[in-house]
């Protein structure tokens, strides 16, 4: 819907200077807004692009010189993405999914589905799973038996939650993603080189066993994810062994992460794309990890701890450290290391009596 600069002003808890009529239906990059857009303009170099576009108004900085950019009103943000969330929210007409069950869906009469839900095309509900009321449900969804999903929680298309899964309130899940399935949990009848090597660093010799069968060992724990979590695209989430893998309240899962069997992960975490958390590790609260970082199994990464992107975690971590590298340090200390890295050829041909490289 369309709103006026000084509604918008309002709903976003900031202030505005010039003409509060005008109204906006769009956002869009300064060089590329159209008249009815507003221009994301929030620093000098975003709003070097206004002329090239046809914005009347715009989000700016605070103590922009809003008239000599050519605007016609603008709204100040002290900070900047926090007005883009606000505002995006607000122009989001949402997934487009209406109440109603479609009628190639297959709901099992076990299942206790709240009224008002939406639930796609060829979207299947499992044997006992509670639906709670405002949950939207996109097409070719399958819900295994005992699962449970919380008020106004958003499931994407595609996607596949196992069984004994229990969602809470307002969780997006994205399309593709798998909640609960069989966690990597094997065993061999007497202890295979890979145990033996673990404890003896790969010094022992090589072991191997009468008989190498891998025997499963069952994924019964299920998957528990509390309120306001967001899942990303192709996200797998294993169940735990015996209790249930955990993520928590507020955090944020990007696309293609992987969480092993036995994980928990806390409150109000962000991990970017195509990180993966081996089993039964533990997560603290508003931990960050930057894409491709690994976390080895078994080990606790504290609070408020950052890993910087493709970093490799394989011992604890405690709160509040800065992370980077593989195997990953102190963030300072593995700059200093890279640096002295660079140097080493012009050392070593120095100490040779050559001339230093450039």
């Amino acid at each position: 819907m369309p709103y006026r600069i000084d509604e918008l002003a309002e709903k976003l808890g900031a202030t505005f200077e010039g003409d509060g009529s005008i109204t906006i239906a769009g956002a869009a990059e300064p060089q590329a807004a159209g008249a009815d857009d507003l221009a994301l303009a929030m620093s000098p170099t975003y709003a070097a692009h206004l002329a090239e576009g046809q914005a009347k108004a715009a989000v700016v900085w605070p103590g922009a010189d809003w008239q000599a950019l050519g605007l016609k009103a603008a709204v100040f943000a002290p900070r900047g993405r926090l007005a883009m969330a606000g505002l995006t929210a607000l122009l989001d007409p949402g997934p487009g999914m209406e109440a109603g069950i479609h009628p190639s869906a297959i709901i099992d009469p076990t299942a206790e589905v709240a009224d008002g839900v939406a639930i796609g095309p060829f979207s299947i509900i499992g044997a006992r799973v509670r639906v709670a009321a405002g949950v939207q449900i996109g097409a070719q969804v399958s819900v295994g038996p005992d699962s449970v999903l919380g008020a106004d929680t958003t499931v994407h298309d595609g996607v596949r939650i196992g069984r004994r899964v229990r969602i809470g309130a307002r969780v997006i899940i994205q399309p593709n993603a798998v909640l609960g399935a069989d966690g990597l949990s094997f065993v061999t009848a007497s202890p295979a080189y890979v145990e033996v090597s673990r404890q003896t660093l790969g010094l022992g010799e090589v072991t191997v066993p009468e008989d190498a069968t891998w025997h499963r060992i069952h994924s019964l724990g299920g998957v528990e994810i509390a309120d306001d979590v967001e899942i990303g695209a192709c996200t797998t989430i294993d169940s735990g062994t015996i209790r249930a893998t955990r993520i928590g309240r507020g955090t944020k899962l990007d696309n293609l992460i992987h969480i092993a069997h036995n994980v928990v992960v806390g409150e109000d975490c962000l991990f970017a794309a195509q990180v993966g958390i081996a089993g039964s590790s533990v997560v603290g609260d508003r931990v960050v990890a930057g894409g491709k970082v690994g976390i080895s199994d078994n080990i606790t990464i504290g609070n408020d701890v950052v890993l910087g992107g493709a970093s490799v975690i394989l011992s604890s971590v405690p709160t509040g450290r800065v992370m980077l590298g593989y195997p990953a340090t102190k963030m300072d200390v593995q700059l200093e290391s890279y640096k002295a890295l660079r140097r080493l050829p012009r050392v070593l041909k120095k100490l040779a009596g050559g001339k230093a490289a450039d």
